[in-house]
């Protein structure tokens, strides 16, 4: 397991986190959910940035708190705050991470600026919104990190910009060993790109399924007050009352498919999925 946090706590006057979730190795797991969740907040406690106050945090099947600053060199992180000052240089960038991380890859990572046309001698604080996304991304993927820590990579990008870096996740996972942890509010960005997501709410995951399964088996019902009435409801997830009767959530679409033709079913989107346990009522 590259990394897995039981019952992590973290306690603000109008805010509760209380987080379990595992990334396995090769996996590119998503943690989505509004502005507000508690995403960053997870990825914080995971990074030591927080104190957190009740539960265990594991990376590589270490605790957090043991780790050295050595071990620290295999974890990659983009946050929404800057690492490094807008003041500087990518030149400047590079002698600082030429000093701190010994698997810092020079050529591999002027190559991959030339690519994304990233100037070398630009002030950070001059780049568009756009480029400041791909340096932070390029950045924590340029020391041969095994685990990536990415909060929100792609927010407030335009289409061309979002797909260039998620090609850019796919590359890196081309490797075996590694894994990334992405959170992202946009949940169509995840959908063609994570092996399995966490869905979170006020501090606590609701929701945790592998992708493919969420496209292939989960569907929604829409079924009259009649058809609600004789439906079998053993496989029902989530339901909401609607005007013509009634909108239903389950895992299992090939079961109704089978044995209710009559009824209207859809296969969902992970958007669609998610508003269901968002606006639904557990069956």
């Amino acid at each position: 397991m590259m990394l897995k946090l039981k019952g992590v706590q973290k306690r603000y006057q109008d805010f509760c986190l209380d987080c379990s979730l595992e990334v396995r190795e090769g996996y590119i797991t998503g943690l989505i959910g509004a502005n507000g969740a508690g995403k960053s907040t997870t990825f914080k406690a995971i990074l030591g940035l927080i104190q957190i106050e009740g539960g265990t945090i594991e990376i590589f099947g270490k605790n957090q708190k043991e780790f050295s600053v050595r071990e620290k060199e295999e974890i990659g992180v983009v946050l929404s705050e800057h690492t490094f000052s807008y003041m500087m240089t990518i030149k400047d960038v590079i002698k600082v991470m030429e000093a701190m991380y010994r698997k810092f890859d020079t050529k591999q990572f002027l190559k991959k600026c030339q690519d994304y046309g990233l100037p070398l001698e630009k002030k950070i604080k001059e780049f568009s919104t756009g480029m400041k996304a791909k340096f932070k991304v390029l950045i924590a993927m340029s020391y041969q990190a095994k685990l990536l820590i990415l909060d929100e990579p792609t927010v407030g990008l335009d289409s061309v910009t979002r797909s260039e870096l998620l090609d850019e996740m796919r590359e890196y996972m081309c490797q075996e060993g590694r894994a990334i942890l992405i959170s992202s509010h946009i949940s169509s960005d995840l959908e063609g790109i994570c092996d399995d997501l966490y869905f979170m709410q006020n501090g606590k995951i609701l929701f945790h399924e592998d992708t493919d399964v969420i496209l292939s088996e989960y569907a929604m019902l829409k079924v009259n007050e009649e058809q609600y009435q004789t439906l079998d409801k053993t496989y029902l997830l989530y339901q909401k009352k609607v005007p013509f009767g009634y909108e239903l959530l389950t895992k299992e679409r090939q079961y109704y498919l089978e044995n209710y033709p009559g009824i209207v079913i859809e296969k969902g989107s992970i958007d669609e999925v998610v508003l269901f346990i968002m606006k639904g009522e557990a069956v």
